[in-house]
């Protein structure tokens, strides 16, 4: 579309992120339990469900760390966002995009990464469900991905059903 740029594209993204009301909201079981089940099934001391917002990256839902949100621009899934597949870091410290990101060289030490962007219902990319560990990988298979993208599939339902609740954009 004539006129259309990527700084558009952001400011409805983060209108729609916006419009859902999640930020700094308390934990909700139905969101917890989608990321324990992520880390469980990818045997991953680290699971988030990250919401990627102008200055920050904060955690709804997690599993492994205690920060509640780091800054954007540190923000693997800031990067996960920028299409619509699942991204793959097999080793951070090889990877010339995350090799000296202070979530790498320090804690929680970031080696492996794998992000599926939760999508809204208006295409808005809000966030990821991501997968970390502290081991690089370098195997992650496309039927992993598929698993990854059902997650971020059930995320997407759930936001969607939770719109008009006291927490839910309306």
């Amino acid at each position: 579309m004539a006129g259309f740029s990527m700084r558009d594209d952001e400011l409805k993204r983060l209108q729609t992120l916006h419009g859902y009301r999640l930020l700094d909201t308390p934990p909700e079981p139905e969101f917890d339990e989608i990321v324990l089940r992520a880390a469980e099934r990818f045997k991953v001391p680290i699971a988030l469900l990250s919401l990627v917002d102008t200055h920050r990256q904060w955690f709804k839902a997690k599993v492994g760390i205690d920060a509640r949100e780091t800054p954007r621009s540190v923000s693997f899934c800031a990067h996960a966002i920028e299409d619509s597949g699942v991204m793959v870091v097999s080793d951070a410290t090889l990877d010339e995009r995350f090799h000296a990101n202070p979530l790498v060289t320090g804690d929680p030490g970031i080696r492996f990464y794998a992000g599926a962007p939760v999508i809204a219902e208006d295409g808005s990319k809000l966030g990821t469900i991501c997968v970390i560990d502290r081991e690089p990988r370098h195997e992650f298979d496309d039927c992993e991905k598929e698993e990854l993208r059902k997650l971020s599939a059930e995320l997407t339902q759930l936001l969607i059903s939770r719109k008009g609740t006291p927490y839910g954009g309306g």
